[in-house]
């Protein structure tokens, strides 16, 4: 596969992955999971991602480097904020401890595992290409 059209197609996933984080745990629904995310991570996933995708559009449109390279940080800072909203799945220990809050998204962590373990993986793929200049 070339390596635009798949940093394209990762663009489109992750974009997916940032709106619906932010739809899932946005009003009462931010409680599915274990524990409850504080709003500031939340802010920090969509606003970063929101940026990082911006930014990462505009490159792939004009090739500036510095703008890619701003964006990569504002990805990672985005992923960062990912795997902490993973913590709300963490098993919680003790004697007063309860099971996971259902959501109607699905049973489980599947769903958030699955995407934000994939923007991981996407925005690794995103740093190698534009380290290695396989795109713009």
């Amino acid at each position: 596969m070339n390596p635009l059209l798949a940093t394209i197609v990762l663009t489109v996933l992750a974009a997916v992955v940032v709106v619906l984080t932010r739809v899932r745990l946005a009003g009462d629904s931010g409680s599915a999971g274990r524990l409850s995310i504080p709003a500031s991570v939340l802010n920090t996933h969509t606003f970063a991602g929101g940026l990082a995708l911006l930014g990462w559009v505009a490159f792939l449109l004009t090739g500036t480097r510095l703008l890619g390279a701003v964006s990569l940080v504002l990805w990672w800072l985005a992923v960062l904020a990912g795997l902490l909203i993973l913590a709300r799945w963490m098993p919680a220990k003790g004697r007063h401890s309860s099971g996971p809050t259902a959501d109607t998204w699905g049973e489980g962590p599947g769903l958030s595992v699955l995407a934000h373990v994939g923007l991981l993986v996407g925005v690794g793929v995103f740093t190698v290409l534009f380290l290695t200049e396989s795109i713009p």
